[in-house]
């Protein structure tokens, strides 16, 4: 494999005049540049594109941290084209990983995909194609990395470079935090040379830390972009009628928009207020079948709806650039996912507004999901003992079984509330006694009761049955002889029928006796990882417990200081929180508006406020009121932070004049 070298020029962006980084005239250079070319067109990469492909390039672990629309797969694309082999990418995402292989396949790039609701002889064929088809890129969700078929196979595949996608999953300090995500450690003892990519557009210093332990980088490397989006200003806006202020807003300002709440049943009401209003809108969740969330999705994509009121299951992966606003009717319950969400603004580089409607019940609220989210230890306790009741488990049997489990009947038969059940099995999870998968796709089965020969006496009024049924018949063999796996919307696409139209006449059919169907579902899973024991004896360790628990007060209390701020520039608020050290305010945010027009002077962190004064008093000793002028900070937070450098004694006031003191060396 040709390695792609080192950063060295700079040159102008195709994408919105951004200045990209070119690749040096050399043999290896060439390569890389010339594969940019041929599949996607760009003259260039862009950002920290290039010294993440040269370091992954070179057989090195690396992190890249990369704002939302910062390019993150053309850095485990293009060098994963240049190596020999295929390149593994582990994503949660599966309407990303759908994506990704239809845009690679496109392009003309041999690409795979793995992900739940695929059947075992689905898993299969996809793990063999991955073994004999020169294939480029297998993508697969983390679940499936534990299990021995996949096991079996890799040992077979040519694996070239590992790409971990979302890799703050893995962090147990992250906001994210995904249990599967440690199986990728296990992955790489079966493949100890191959290097690892992890991506991410969301890490605090402490994540970032912990993610190259978690992956067990051979040593550190670290490329980070910066997180400053100078195009989006980002807005807080009090109110109590925030139906009323999403009009107003939605009035004034024209171009696509994305709305984020925070339980599925708003998202419904919002979009029929906004459609009333005449405003074009559809509403998102993950409660929604695919085929009406594939639907909802091209019409905002292709503008026929102007806007989208969505949970946060809507948005990863979703590429449309010219979103001008997104707004926050609730509180995300932390920086991290508010700037993931609020990023997706604004990615053609043209201005766009973040925007959060913030009255101060939120508060409460926001702080009541603590306690949802870490309910007390004896009800965490209690819930298993329900478990153990609802499954009929005997005492010190369990160990390796796997149950459907439907919450809604559990909680009507145990008298608990679904959310504060789902966050004590996630906290059993973490503590080593069950595995609880959320909402796995079980894909639709169909088995046909009358003989083959039968069918063709059947008829129905339009044709439909009679489409579907020879369909079936042609493309799914031994459906005579038992329940096999359908999909409903392979079959629309073959006979150009609608999805709804397929669901109604199998149904049918199932009602007539003629056929057993037995649709699609979401089903979460218990998996027993030990045998029952007794709920006196469950021990929830601190880490999974307290430790957790700590830091997502901590989350909560950043993201009710940033709405609850009126004086500190936002942009450089959850730039700090990334431990990206700003020197200068954004000037388009609101707090920045506010004081550009005199209604209120911004104020800069102490430890930023500190290295201005160093850095002007460095220049020339000034008095305290023109140091002030410079600095167009608050006049409470300069008094305290003068007080404390000169108490540190890193500054002299003589005859009214500030002057810095040199370090004694």
């Amino acid at each position: 494999m040709k390695s792609i070298s080192s950063p060295s020029a700079l040159s102008n962006s195709p994408r919105g005049g951004e200045p990209q980084t070119e690749i040096r005239s050399s043999s290896e250079g060439v390569e890389g540049l010339n594969i940019l070319k041929q599949y996607w067109g760009y003259d260039s990469f862009r950002g920290i594109q290039e010294e993440i492909i040269h370091s992954i390039s070179e057989g090195r672990d690396t992190l890249g941290l990369m704002p939302t629309g910062g390019g993150k797969s053309i850095t485990f694309q293009v060098p994963a084209l240049a190596k020999e082999g295929m390149c593994l990418v582990v994503t949660p995402l599966i309407a990303l990983m759908k994506d990704q292989v239809q845009n690679l396949k496109r392009r003309g790039i041999r690409a795979l995909a793995i992900y739940s609701g695929m059947t075992r002889e689905q898993i299969i064929i996809t793990l063999e194609n991955a073994i004999f088809g020169n294939y480029k890129f297998l993508y697969i969700s983390p679940e499936r990395l534990g299990t021995d078929i996949f096991r079996i196979k890799l040992r077979k595949m040519n694996i070239s470079m590992i790409t971990v996608d979302e890799s703050h999953c893995i962090s147990q300090w992250g906001y994210d935090f995904r249990p599967a995500y440690l199986k990728i450690a296990e992955v790489r003892h079966l493949l100890p040379d191959v290097p690892v990519l992890a991506l991410t557009a969301t890490a605090t210093p402490e994540v970032v830390k912990d993610i190259q332990e978690r992956l067990e980088f051979k040593e550190k490397n670290v490329f980070r972009m910066s997180f400053e989006r100078k195009n989006l200003a980002y807005v807080v806006r009090r109110t109590e009628n925030k139906n009323g202020e999403l009009l107003h807003i939605l009035n004034s300002l024209p171009g696509s928009c994305i709305v984020y709440v925070r339980n599925r049943r708003r998202t419904k009401e919002v979009a029929e207020l906004l459609n009333q209003k005449g405003i074009v809108t559809d509403f998102y969740h993950a409660g929604l079948d695919d085929a009406t969330k594939d639907l909802r999705q091209r019409r905002w994509q292709q503008g026929i709806s102007r806007v989208i009121v969505a949970t946060n299951a809507f948005g990863m992966g979703i590429d449309k650039p010219d979103v001008r606003l997104v707004v926050h009717l609730d509180l995300p319950d932390s920086i991290e996912a508010y700037f993931q969400e609020a990023g997706r603004a604004g990615r053609d580089g043209k201005k766009a507004y973040a925007v959060i409607l913030y009255a101060p019940s939120d508060k409460t609220k926001l702080h009541k999901r603590i306690a949802e989210n870490y309910p007390e230890k004896e009800y965490i306790k209690e819930v298993y003992e329900h478990l153990q009741y609802y499954y009929q488990m005997a005492m010190g049997d369990g160990e390796g079984c796997v149950r459907e489990f439907n919450i809604e009947e559990f909680c009507r038969t145990f008298k608990h509330f679904p959310v504060q059940v789902d966050s004590a099995l996630k906290l059993l999870a973490l503590a080593g006694y069950i595995e609880y998968t959320e909402e796995q796709d079980s894909a639709s089965r169909l088995h046909l009761l009358w003989h083959r020969d039968d069918f063709y006496k059947l008829r129905d009024t339009e044709g439909t049955t009679e489409l579907i049924l020879n369909d079936i018949m042609r493309n799914y063999t031994g459906v005579f002889t038992d329940a096999v796996f359908i999909n409903e919307d392979s079959i629309a696409v073959r006979t150009g029928l609608t999805r709804q139209q397929i669901y109604d006449s199998l149904i049918s059919l199932s009602k007539r006796r003629i056929a057993q169907y037995i649709p699609r579902k979401k089903t979460p899973y218990i998996i027993y990882t030990r045998e029952r024991v007794e709920s006196k004896h469950i021990h929830i360790p601190r880490a999974a417990y307290e430790e957790r628990k700590e830091r997502y007060e901590k989350r909560i209390n950043a993201i009710v200081e940033y709405v609850e701020s009126e004086t500190v520039c936002r942009s450089r608020i959850l730039l700090d929180y990334f431990g990206e050290r700003n020197e200068h305010n954004c000037g388009i945010c609101d707090t920045c508006l506010e004081w550009r027009n005199g209604k209120r002077k911004a104020a800069m962190p102490s430890p930023q406020l500190e290295e201005a004064i160093v850095q002007i008093l460095g220049e020339q000793p000034l008095p305290v009121i023109q140091l002030a002028e410079r600095l167009h900070t608050k006049k409470e937070m300069l008094v305290t932070t003068l007080q404390k450098m000169l108490e540190e004694q890193r500054l002299t006031h003589e005859e009214g004049v500030l002057k810095l003191l040199e370090e004694e060396s």
